[in-house]
């Protein structure tokens, strides 16, 4: 895709310089020394000059980007509209969706039946964290395809346990959930969510203080969980929750990042479910203070402490779990994963400890397609290479291109940007008006962003993600806000 848009006006070297230092600066003691190092030299600085830089750029006189169109929708005779109109009927519609076919991709871009190419910034909702077409997926796919695709759990196969296995070493090998023991492997955050749930009200009844009347759980306002009837009980939603009231009975539900509001966990509470960074709720960190006095509060009552790291674990934030950011006082009982662990393959899983696994017995839970041999190798794969430090520590290096990037866009148009949030390459920003206008003319441009919580733009990348492609997006959503 050739890009027209006015880079000389985007992230101008000074601007950006200032940025990249601030932020070098706020987080010195977060991130590693390499990582200071990197922002500080040459070659942050030569990249984004060679890029936005040019005599026309550092001249007194700036010139605006140029609002130019490179993907328009599809006219009403295109392949893309004929294929709608064939197959739209016959598909319920639960979604809303521009009227684009997407077809293939490879690394971070994806193209629609019409071969245009867009540059991906949703990675599928926080799911191809390797890239589409990841040729090594591809072919670990093909091998166990001629293998056995499924045989259920009534029997073992060769890679669940692996799986397993591999999950537990490497979050032991972190410095977070130190109690890591066992993992139950199912097909999709909403299962693996249900399991934790159903694994806390067992604790519950059955643990060393356990009672019939322990069985409330508590969530968080803007938190989601699901779709299915105990994780969207867990999601105080009501544009969700409304259309299949009654809800699961025994929830209730707390205020994010208010210590006063944890009074509502008791000794009924039997289990507490949180995302570390809210992402459908708009991107939104817990503070450590917050996440301290959660897990000292579960203590007092013996409740099971849930942290929901689908969207934003495995390596999301630079680190492999985003609660390691938090230390060994914010630490889970239960942990659930899925999106980037199969990198668009259906898989999900809870991650226990041995207390929680001491109170499940054999029959208390099942899934026909859960742990199935496809799923697991590929998850197996996906693990060992999102794991490794050198590919962890690439994310933070990104994560800063990515906040200077975004803070001068806030600064430039203070209007419509009003904060900038997250971590590593999970980005919000708040805008003060519908995104859906700056989502349609990103994509128009090239560029698939999507939306989260109340007006919030969602910025979440494969994790391959290169500095170029980070710059090129970054340029093309200045050229939709603009446009605006």
């Amino acid at each position: 895709m050739q890009l027209k848009i006015g880079r000389q006006n985007i992230l101008r070297s000074g601007h950006l310089s200032r940025c990249l230092s601030a932020s070098t600066a706020r987080f010195a003691v977060a991130w590693p020394s390499p990582l200071q190092h990197w922002l500080s030299g040459p070659a942050a600085r030569s990249l984004l000059t060679s890029r936005f830089a040019s005599s026309a750029a550092t001249s007194k006189v700036e010139a605006e980007p140029e609002n130019i169109i490179t993907n328009p929708d599809p006219a009403a005779d295109s392949k893309s509209a004929e294929y709608i109109r064939t197959y739209e009927p016959n598909c319920l519609t639960t979604y809303a969706r521009p009227g684009i076919v997407l077809t293939d991709g490879k690394g971070c871009y994806v193209k629609d039946i019409e071969g245009r190419k867009y540059l991906d910034f949703s990675a599928g909702i926080a799911v191809t964290a390797l890239g589409h077409a990841n040729e090594e997926i591809a072919k670990i796919v093909y091998d166990q395809a001629m293998k056995t695709i499924h045989t259920s759990n009534l029997y073992y196969n060769e890679w669940t346990g692996r799986l397993c296995k591999l999950l537990i070493e490497r979050t032991l090998a972190t410095d977070g959930m130190a109690s890591a023991s066992r993992v139950f492997v199912g097909n999709s955050g909403s299962e693996a969510n249900e399991a934790a749930l159903k694994f806390a009200r067992k604790y519950g009844k059955t643990g060393p203080k356990g009672s019939p009347e322990k069985t409330e759980v508590v969530s968080f306002h803007r938190s989601f969980h699901g779709r299915t009837f105990g994780s969207l009980s867990a999601t105080p939603n009501l544009k969700y929750q409304k259309p299949f009231a009654p809800m699961v009975p025994g929830f209730k539900y707390a205020t994010f990042n208010d210590v006063g509001s944890l009074d509502l966990i008791t000794k009924n509470t039997c289990g507490v479910i949180i995302e570390p960074i809210q992402g459908e709720g708009g991107i939104f960190p817990a503070s450590q203070e917050f996440m301290e006095a959660l897990r000292k509060k579960c203590d007092e009552v013996d409740a099971i402490l849930i942290f929901d790291e689908i969207q934003c674990g495995l390596g999301r934030t630079g680190f492999l779990w985003a609660h390691e950011a938090f230390g060994p006082l914010a630490q889970p009982d239960i942990m659930t994963t899925a999106k980037a662990l199969g990198n668009g393959i259906p898989i999900g899983a809870a991650i226990v400890s041995e207390k929680v696994a001491e109170v499940i017995k054999i029959g208390d839970h099942g899934t026909t397609f859960g742990g199935n041999p496809f799923a697991t190798r590929v998850a197996h794969y996906v693990v060992e290479q999102l794991s490794t430090p050198e590919f962890l520590d690439s994310v933070k290096h990104k994560a800063e291109l990515f906040r200077a990037g975004l803070e001068q866009l806030k600064e430039k148009y203070p209007t419509i940007a009003t904060e900038i949030r997250g971590s590593g390459l999970m980005w919000g920003v708040q805008l003060n008006q519908d995104p859906t206008p700056v989502v349609d003319a990103a994509r128009l441009r090239g560029l698939l962003v999507i939306t989260a919580g109340e007006n919030t733009l969602r910025i979440v990348p494969p994790l391959v993600i290169k500095e170029e492609e980070i710059l090129e997006g970054l340029e093309i959503l200045e050229s939709a806000i603009a446009s605006l």
